[in-house]
């Protein structure tokens, strides 16, 4: 009985600690919130005479644009993502676990950056040129090189940036397929090609719709890639509007469209993962499918079509900033490559550190408070990962002058703009908000595997609740750590459009030094930091690998 008296009496004296985890967790979804509350409530602020006259002229073509990359990055990086997975899921040929993590290493490139390297090769007296020349002789090239510029580069970059979306989910989705349904098409005498179609590819649209739900966010929200090649869309009407025109309203306005239409994609995508289960739960286990062996000329098939991909996703990129480095090492002097670096790692360490920290922080809070409010709003916060990185930034722009204007007016505190804005505070302020969704879902994920009796359990044996984080969660979620902390830092490290506008007078980082070299014109410049941006991203993706690639 005594026992139980000290337990109940401890059961009492955290729930009256709970508010503390209650408000902190509020507060933390609140703020990470705050751009998309601002993004909403422009809509309904008064219309400037530049959205006026935008709606009379180039408004339709940002729309029709923006919708003519999003369909023909779909329709690529659809073909690319999932016949590349069926290849290395179902069969077994020379190479085959090669490809299987060399696929992914196509995030280590930029769309932006992919651009700078296909305008490079294909240009006039570009790098094809010069490699033609080299093995047939002097002759006019140019005529018979293919130009990958507008609306068709955007594309072609985004979809081999991209496309590794649709192939890491749809290949686990393959994975775990039930094998009674491989044998029941082969008992019914299905050929291969008829079991791809009516089965196979059947029973992976959740993951496929996930795979492009994403692609089509990160396509719609792309900056670095459409201003290089010029082509108008809602992410450079946006810019535009905020930096050529200095009407901050408008581009309120066109990230409200934007954001919609990102949000829409992000809830269909969240829709068809929570909808009905596409697997087979069987008594005897998950059994592996067996790979069908192929052997001669059937294994070429496959090889061809997965060499390609990976040579075009990643070879190529590297292969063009390498070439441009070794031939212009002029550039190395007029680059500081250790600043750049010092820089890049420095924000990747704060910010990684502070989303860890405050992802636990609510993560708990959440749990130990069994608020059905509180989960709403860290559901509704961690839909900044959907908000473009330009809209996130003129969000931030917008309230923080807003909020700056009160204190001033009413308290004559004038320096909060100043915290926020043009600051490496307020930097980490903005990327905290853009992948906190990364973080947050990944330590809930791993939370998710605790039982909810091992709480009660340890306060009733007289736990406090920090004690309870330290000793019982903390040693279960220390794993989710290494893998989130990579994940951020590969984002953190390609992120160009918030760095671009809220970073500091004269603070530069892998992405932003590419862009301004590539904004000038000075390509050859621009390969020196787009290297060493592939490289940490590649490194990087190298340790996350067998997490991606997971089979359990």
């Amino acid at each position: 009985m005594t026992f139980l008296s000290s337990g109940l009496k401890q059961l009492q004296m955290i729930n009256k600690k709970t508010n503390f985890w209650y408000i902190s967790s509020f507060a933390v979804s609140l703020f990470v919130a705050i751009p998309i509350l601002t993004v909403f409530s422009s809509y309904f602020s008064s219309t400037s005479e530049y959205m006026e006259l935008l709606k009379t002229t180039f408004l339709k073509d940002y729309i029709l644009n923006s919708a003519v990359i999003l369909v023909g990055v779909l329709i690529l990086t659809f073909i690319f993502g999932v016949l590349s997975a069926y290849f290395v899921s179902f069969y077994s040929f020379w190479g085959v676990n090669f490809f299987k993590w060399a696929l992914i290493l196509s995030f280590a490139v930029p769309a932006y950056i992919y651009a700078y390297s296909l305008t490079a090769f294909f240009e006039n007296y570009g790098s094809l040129f010069s490699l033609l020349t080299w093995i047939f002789g002097e002759y006019n090239y140019n005529k018979h090189i293919p130009k990958f510029d507008g609306m068709f580069g955007v594309i072609i970059s985004m979809s081999f940036s991209l496309f590794g979306y649709v192939y890491v989910l749809t290949r686990a989705s393959f994975y775990h397929q039930s094998n009674n349904l491989i044998e029941v098409s082969k008992n019914l005498g299905l050929t291969a090609k008829e079991s791809f179609f009516r089965i196979i590819l059947p029973s992976a649209r959740p993951a496929i719709v996930a795979g492009l739900s994403l692609v089509a966010m990160e396509c719609l929200s792309d900056f670095g890639t459409v201003s290089f090649f010029s082509v108008s869309t809602l992410t450079t009407g946006i810019y535009n509007s905020w930096l050529a025109f200095d009407d901050l309203n408008t581009a309120n306005q066109l990230s409200f469209i934007l954001l919609i239409v990102i949000l829409s994609l992000f809830f269909v995508e969240n829709y068809s993962r929570g909808g009905a289960k596409y697997h087979q739960n069987t008594n005897a286990g998950f059994h592996k499918i067996p790979k069908i062996e192929l052997k001669g000329t059937k294994s070429l098939y496959p090889i061809f079509f997965c060499s390609i991909i990976f040579l075009l996703s990643f070879i190529f990129p590297l292969s063009q900033m390498i070439y441009w480095t070794a031939k212009f090492p002029k550039y190395f002097q007029d680059t500081n490559i250790l600043e750049l670096n010092l820089n890049t790692l420095l924000l990747v360490f704060l910010a990684s550190s502070i989303l860890i920290c405050l992802a636990f922080l609510i993560n708990f809070g959440n749990r130990i408070s069994k608020s059905k409010m509180l989960d709403n709003l860290s559901m509704f916060s961690i839909s900044g990962y959907a908000i473009p990185g330009v809209i996130l930034a003129v969000a931030f722009i917008s309230f923080f002058s807003w909020f700056s204007d009160i204190l001033t007016n009413n308290f004559g505190i004038t320096s909060i703009k100043s915290i926020f804005i043009g600051s490496i505070f307020g930097l980490i302020a903005a990327y905290f908000v853009r992948f906190y969704s990364l973080a947050f879902n990944g330590i809930k994920s791993s939370y998710l595997k605790i039982n909810q009796s091992i709480d009660d359990s340890s306060y009733l044996l007289g736990y406090s609740k920090f004690r309870t984080f330290r000793k019982i969660h903390f040693p279960n979620l220390k794993n989710s750590i290494y893998l989130i902390g990579i994940l951020i830092a590969i984002e953190i490290i390609k992120e160009l459009p918030i760095t671009l506008i809220l970073r500091p007078f004269n603070f530069e980082t892998f992405a932003t030094k590419a862009y301004a070299y590539a904004s000038q014109d000075l390509l050859e410049a621009a390969a020196l930091p787009s290297l060493f941006l592939i490289f940490w991203s590649t490194i990087l993706i190298f340790f996350t690998s067998k997490h991606i690639l997971s089979e359990k």
